[in-house]
């Protein structure tokens, strides 16, 4: 038994690690190897169960069970919610990915309802469904009906599925939908608090705050844990994810017949002065773990028109630029990592060249999840249910390698861990996104058998 564990344990480590990089001829090759073991492990009477199968309760075999008999359910389900075309600003059609899974939480006994938005905030809402009860830890499950880009068909070549929202995260929402599904069949949902919150707007979320993520906030407050289904990445989970927002510098300089730049009764032009103030932010603040600073619009010149992310300037060679505007953004791991990159941004910029006058505003957008002790907990029990299932380790994800998300609202209040949704795909974000259902049971059961422990 322990030479078959440590080879299946190994084999499907690196299966998974083919999974999610949808290396197709990887997987072929070491599934004809796989057969060979298996055929030797019977010629010597080796039992061929999976590694931990054993250490799982009659109830866990119950959930693990439903799951591989509904996968294929999971799956066309996962493709009806693709085929539904939901980009955030499409508020019909995120409600009508809503309306789909408020049916099956509905059939499921929880209580659903649907939050609209204020019309002026051009938001669709959110779906908010909650199963009532005592028993164990109270459990806020997250995640998002929208997607940033209008819908590309599903359709699957093999074990690879595509189409918009696929991985980010309908996949996800599946995932959570079937299990609770499976928790339900085997008769262990009862007496458990679960609130279910799917956002119309994770993508491009609404302001204020207070508003968009209000019922999020409520919900947490009334929960000891958050899971979030994003999508999962290789072995690992995420137990922290870097906050985002926003910043603006306006430069106004005199301005005159360019053959007077540098003069003292000239000065540098906007220009320069905006040119010097990035480079200072580079190179004072561009090797701190964690912290990124992205100038993603420059505009400058004679004269300068800017709304939102667009505008125009104009200006001659023979005239010293006279104003200039630069936005970007601004990504951390903590509140202090945040504010303490502020303060120095604003020293920097106050240091004006002669001429010259900047100022700096900053506005806020999502919040950092900061790695606590909480979220390394919620880490150590999935791992524990990934060893027992067989799957093998689940490893914290580096936060740098994950950008803002909706957990990050409500991680100053609850623990929480995210990433348990599909993954072994490409391109969120982008044409030809993808993702590989041949994952689709192992994190499914992953997840009812972390929601059911932490319920019991």
């Amino acid at each position: 038994m322990y030479l078959w564990n440590q080879l299946y344990r190994r084999y499907d480590a690196y299966r998974l690690r083919a999974v999610a990089v949808n290396d197709i001829s990887r997987l072929t090759n070491m599934k004809k190897f796989f057969s060979t073991l298996l055929l030797a492990a019977i010629s010597l009477s080796i039992s061929p169960r999976p590694l931990g199968a054993q250490t799982l309760s009659a109830d866990e075999r119950k959930i693990v069970e439903f799951v591989d008999k509904h996968n294929d359910e999971a799956i066309a389900l996962l493709e009806k919610s693709v085929n539904i075309s939901s980009p955030t600003e499409d508020i019909v059609g995120v409600k009508e990915d809503g309306k789909v899974f408020s049916k099956e939480l509905a059939a499921l006994g929880l209580t659903v309802k649907w939050i609209d938005m204020p019309a002026e905030l051009k938001r669709a809402g959110h779906l908010v469904a909650e199963n009532k009860g005592t028993k164990g830890k109270r459990l806020l499950l997250l995640g998002h009906l929208d997607t940033v880009l209008k819908g590309e068909p599903y359709r699957r070549v093999g074990n690879t599925v595509y189409g918009t929202g696929v991985a980010d995260m309908k996949g996800g929402n599946v995932i959570a939908l079937f299990a609770l599904k499976a928790l339900k069949a085997a008769g262990l949902l009862k007496d458990t608090q679960i609130i279910v919150v799917f956002t119309g707007d994770e993508e491009n979320s609404c302001e204020p705050i207070e508003i968009c993520r209000g019922d999020m906030v409520a919900a947490a407050k009334r929960s000891d844990a958050a899971l979030s289904f994003e999508g999962t990445v290789r072995n690992t989970a995420t137990v922290g994810r870097r906050g985002s927002s926003s910043w603006k510098l306006e430069v106004e300089a005199k301005t005159g017949h360019s053959s007077q730049i540098f003069r003292e009764s000239m000065g540098n032009g906007a220009i320069f002065e905006a040119s010097r103030i990035l480079n200072e932010f580079r190179t004072q603040l561009g090797g701190e773990k964690y912290l990124t600073f992205n100038p993603a619009l420059f505009l400058g010149g004679t004269t300068v028109t800017n709304k939102d992310s667009d505008g125009s300037a104009s200006g001659k060679t023979n005239v010293v630029p006279a104003k200039v505007v630069v936005k970007g953004d601004l990504r951390f791991i903590s509140e202090e990592q945040k504010e303490k990159a502020r303060s120095r941004m604003r020293e920097i910029v106050a240091k004006s060249l002669a001429g010259t006058k900047a100022t700096i505003t900053f506005e806020d957008g999502i919040p950092a999840m900061t790695p606590v002790e909480g979220n390394y907990a919620l880490l150590k029990q999935l791992d524990q249910v990934s060893r027992d299932l067989g799957f093998g380790p689940v490893e914290a994800l580096d936060p740098g390698d994950r950008g803002a998300g909706d957990i990050a609202f409500i991680s100053g209040i609850v623990p929480g861990i995210d990433g348990l949704g599909i993954g072994g795909g490409q391109n969120s974000h982008a044409k030809g996104e993808s993702a590989s259902v041949e994952n689709l049971a192992a994190l499914t059961k992953r997840a009812a058998l972390l929601i059911y422990r932490l319920t019991r």
